[in-house]
C-alpha cells in the first residue's frame, strides 16, 4: 500500500465512494474517447480526398494562370481588380465539451469586375478555379482544425482513462483491501476478547 491511510470504518466508506466515482469517471473518459474516435476518423477519409482535390485544382489554377500570363502578359494589374472575399464566417458546435469549428462560406455570385476585352478565356478560367479552391480551401480549414482538436482532447481522454485505470482506482482498490483486513481482524480480535470476559464471568459465576 503507497498511501498510509487510517483504518477506519468512516475512511472506507469516504473510499469507497470515491472509488464509485472514479470508476463512473472511467467510464466517462472511456466513451467520451470513443466517440470522439469515431468523429475523428469520419472526418479523416474527408481529409484525403480533399487535399487530392486541392492538389489537382491548384494545379489546374496555376496552369491556367500561367497560360494567362502568356497570352496577356502579366496579369497582376488584371486581378487587382477583382474584390476580395470576405464571406466566411465561423461558428461552433460541441461534441462531448469539445468545440468543433463549422466554417462556413457565403459565396456571391460571380461577378466579372474587370474589362473583359483585355482579357481572354484563360484568364477567366484561371479565375474560376481559385474560387473552387477558396471553397475547397475553407472546407479543408474546418476539418483540419477539427481533427485537431478532436486528437488533442482524445490524448487527453486517454491520458485520463489511463491515469484512473491503472493509478488512482488500484490505489483505492488496495486501500479498501487493507482498511477491510484491518477492521476484520479488530473484529474478530473482539469477538476474541469478548468470548474470553463470558468465559471468565461465566468461571466466576460457577464458583459462588
Amino acid at each position: 500500500m503507497t498511501n498510509q491511510v487510517f483504518p477506519t470504518k468512516g475512511n472506507l466508506m469516504a473510499i469507497t465512494k470515491s472509488n464509485q466515482l472514479a470508476q463512473k469517471g472511467y467510464e466517462l473518459m472511456d466513451r467520451k474517447r470513443n466517440i470522439l474516435m469515431r468523429e475523428m476518423m469520419s472526418l479523416l477519409s474527408d481529409v484525403k480526398m480533399l487535399r487530392e482535390e486541392i492538389a489537382k485544382t491548384f494545379k489546374s489554377a496555376y496552369q491556367a494562370l500561367q497560360e494567362a500570363n502568356i497570352t496577356l502578359g502579366i496579369v497582376s494589374d488584371i486581378a487587382k481588380s477583382i474584390p476580395i472575399d470576405s464571406g466566411v464566417e465561423v461558428v461552433y458546435r460541441s461534441i462531448m465539451g469539445v468545440e468543433i469549428p463549422k466554417v462556413s462560406h457565403q459565396a456571391e455570385p460571380v461577378k466579372i469586375t474587370y474589362g473583359i476585352g483585355s482579357t481572354n478565356t484563360k484568364f477567366d478560367y484561371a479565375y474560376k478555379m481559385f474560387q473552387k479552391v477558396r471553397d475547397l480551401t475553407v472546407k479543408l480549414s474546418e476539418i483540419d482544425n477539427a481533427t485537431y482538436r478532436l486528437a488533442n482532447a482524445i490524448r487527453k481522454a486517454q491520458k485520463r482513462a489511463n491515469a484512473l485505470q491503472n493509478i488512482v482506482i488500484p490505489r483505492f482498490n488496495a486501500n479498501i483491501k487493507y482498511i477491510t483486513e484491518v477492521l476484520e481482524e479488530k473484529d474478530r480480535e473482539q469477538f476474541t476478547r469478548q468470548k474470553v470476559i463470558k468465559e471468565q464471568q461465566e468461571r466466576k459465576h460457577l464458583k459462588k
